[in-house]
């Protein structure tokens, strides 16, 4: 609390920014992905973003105190600066990397050299290096396909569903020679382990459509010589597993398990296969596992979020005890759709990309805990909002947290407006983070408002009981979570109650536009990527599978589940001015839910406007787009708050 205090003192002399001052802050942020670490510990490699949404490669020798970052290249005038996913050799000595979608590079990390090993016309991913070093293995989807139900789907015309680009697990020589198909045509391959010998896979598999399957699938072991797949491990229907990971004795097969709403963004508990029957690791645990690596045949170190932050902790097999090496605010996640974290052979040596809302992010490496800050690219960064605090509170018996960010400035004599931004998922978490140009309200902070990012029951960072907890029950607990969570804030905070905004983005857009139908608490909204109608949604959606494990039913068997859920159903009662966008090729939350919402509160009288943004899918890939989201979502709480 005392330093609470002298924080709020001493920001009194600093005044809230405007939104240009905001928002030319975000773009002047350098961005990072993509970290890796030798095995040795040795080299490092890492992806800086580009304004026009490309990426360069930078490799970076810690054996040598004098070195400075390199940039690698693959150098394909026709595709420019869009290399990404660097592959270390396992002796250390080379890496490979993509250039684009279907060309596959390979770099000596001494010379320099860079020559190609692959371009198969298609789409590649998920490369991983034989334990010998003597081949690579891939994903591959012939003649296009690939991206995930995230990008931007194809225009719906023709015979739908006729064709389906199914990812095949296949590998190539490093010293030359065609790629081989391994696995079957009519199954797509969503990740994969080499066996320790390097004579099988262990794969999670699912008939295609890829974007749609993936909540269905099994694990798989895959004969290299015979090419003979068996399935050795099918999950019950509201458990999804990913990570498939082998054990260096070859005996085991652990992976990652729990209800997912998401291909790759990941939390669960940690599971071992040992013959058919797979065992629950972590059973109980108050965390969500996001990834995780052996080290040895007995220990597994894994990343999780755990109470709206981070840890990373080692498990024993054997015992099942676990010990927490590191905790923070902010989350590392070693596997997944945005890995920030990489290990090197010995389980210690690590790299991360590190972020809070005080701490711009830069590149970070050494032992676990004790990391040195490598890059100081934003270093001249500053936050253009507040301070940062983490709070709990109770609702209906269970603990819940969030994240409370202060305005600009603050004055403790003074009333404020608040924003609650409601993460995605549902199965997620908010944790801290430095704001990126994509639908995030920190930036809010800097206009002189408070922003409230709770993690209501479904989400991650509690266990697997808390993200279970709003199954068949969306827009219910969570809600009241949620309302519990600002009641709880505005005991301490000087919020001025007329003055409340709610937005997400996806299931948070989903949220934001349920939320307006339930009450009158707040006085301006924006939803995107919202769902107005659960019943109608799961027709125009490519990815209805995620919604069996949350309903208990497709809605033909049973609609009345899906309709106590939806906005729709309670749309007269709405009177919150609302800001709907969302993308036009949006697959995931398809562009007619907006519609839809967006109509009733034009024909009802509220106050309403509505976006589509011409090509972009469920994640905007246009910065100058992600920018003008942002512009417009910020425009609108002005107007609608930030009046006294």
């Amino acid at each position: 609390m005392l330093k609470l205090l002298l924080a709020a003192a001493l920001a009194l002399c600093v005044q809230a920014s405007t939104i240009d001052e905001v928002l030319k802050q975000l773009e002047a942020v350098k961005s990072f992905s993509g970290v890796s670490i030798s095995p040795d510990g040795r080299w490092l490699t890492w992806l800086r973003a580009m304004p026009d949404g490309n990426s360069e490669i930078y490799l970076l020798d810690r054996k040598n105190p004098a070195a400075k970052a390199e940039r690698i290249a693959s150098g394909d005038p026709q595709i420019g600066r869009r290399d990404h996913s660097v592959v270390w050799s396992p002796d250390s000595r080379q890496f490979t990397f993509m250039c684009g979608e279907d060309k596959i590079f390979l770099a000596d990390a001494s010379s320099r050299n860079v020559r190609q090993l692959a371009d198969v016309k298609g789409y590649v991913t998920d490369v991983r290096w034989r334990p010998d070093g003597s081949q690579i293995a891939f994903l591959f989807a012939a003649n296009g396909g690939g991206g995930g139900p995230l990008e931007a789907v194809p225009a719906q015309t023709g015979v739908i569903g006729a064709e389906t680009h199914n990812e095949r697990l296949t590998t190539l020589a490093v010293s030359g020679g065609a790629p081989v198909s391994l696995s079957p045509a009519e199954l797509n391959i969503y990740e994969y382990d080499w066996s320790p010998d390097g004579t099988k896979f262990a794969a999670i598999a699912a008939p295609g459509p890829a974007d749609n399957n993936w909540w269905t699938a099994k694990l798989y072991t895959l004969d290299i010589h015979s090419k003979e797949m068996t399935v050795v491990y099918q999950p019950p229907v509201d458990r999804q597993i990913t990570v498939p990971r082998w054990s260096p004795d070859g005996k085991t097969i652990a992976f990652i398990g729990g209800l997912m709403s998401d291909a790759g963004f990941i939390g669960g508990d940690i599971f071992s296969l040992a013959g058919s029957e797979a065992k629950d690791l972590t059973p109980g645990m108050n965390a969500s596992a996001s990834g995780f690596v052996w080290r040895g045949n007995n220990e597994i170190l894994f990343t999780e979020d755990v109470d709206g932050g981070g840890g990373i902790s080692t498990l024993n097999v054997a015992n099942g005890k676990s010990e927490m090496l590191w905790k923070g605010a902010e989350t590392l996640h070693q596997d997944g759709n945005f890995p920030n974290f990489a290990l090197a052979k010995d389980g210690l040596t690590s790299a991360a990309i590190r972020s809070t809302w005080e701490m711009a992010p830069e590149i970070w490496a050494g032992e676990i805990g004790d990391w040195k800050k490598i890059t100081h690219a934003n270093a001249e960064q500053r936050p253009h909002w507040g301070i940062a605090e983490s709070v709990t509170w109770q609702s209906d018996g269970s603990k819940v947290q969030g994240w409370l960010v202060y305005p600009e400035g603050f004055d403790a004599a003074k009333k404020y407006p608040m924003v609650v931004e409601i993460h995605g998922g549902p199965a997620g978490m908010r944790s801290a983070s430095w704001p990126s140009s994509h639908f995030d309200m920190s930036v809010m902070a800097g206009l002189g408002y408070f922003v409230f990012f709770p993690n209501p029951r479904g989400s991650y960072g509690e266990g697997e009981e808390f993200t279970r907890a709003n199954v068949k029950d969306f827009g219910g607990g969570d809600l009241r979570d949620i309302l519990a969570g600002v009641d709880q804030v505005a005991k301490t905070a000087p919020i001025d109650q007329s003055r409340i905004g709610v937005t997400g983005w996806s299931y948070g857009g989903y949220m934001t536009m349920w939320t307006v139908t339930q009450t009158q608490r707040f006085s301006a909204a924006v939803a995107g990527a919202g769902i107005a109608d659960w019943q109608s949604y799961y027709g125009e959606n490519s990815i209805d599978e995620w919604m069996i494990p949350y309903f208990g039913a497709s809605v033909y068997d049973d609609p009345a589940v899906y309709a106590k859920s939806s906005p729709i159903t309670f749309i007269k009662q709405v009177k919150t001015p609302t800001l709907v966008v969302v993308g036009e090729r949006d697959g995931e939350c398809p562009a007619p839910q907006s519609f839809e919402f967006w109509h009733a509160l034009k024909t009802t009288g509220v106050p309403t406007e509505l976006v589509v943004y011409p090509g972009e899918g469920h994640s905007f890939r246009d910065p100058k787009n992600r920018l003008d989201v942002l512009r417009r979502t910020l425009d609108w709480f002005q107007e609608y708050l930030g009046k006294k």
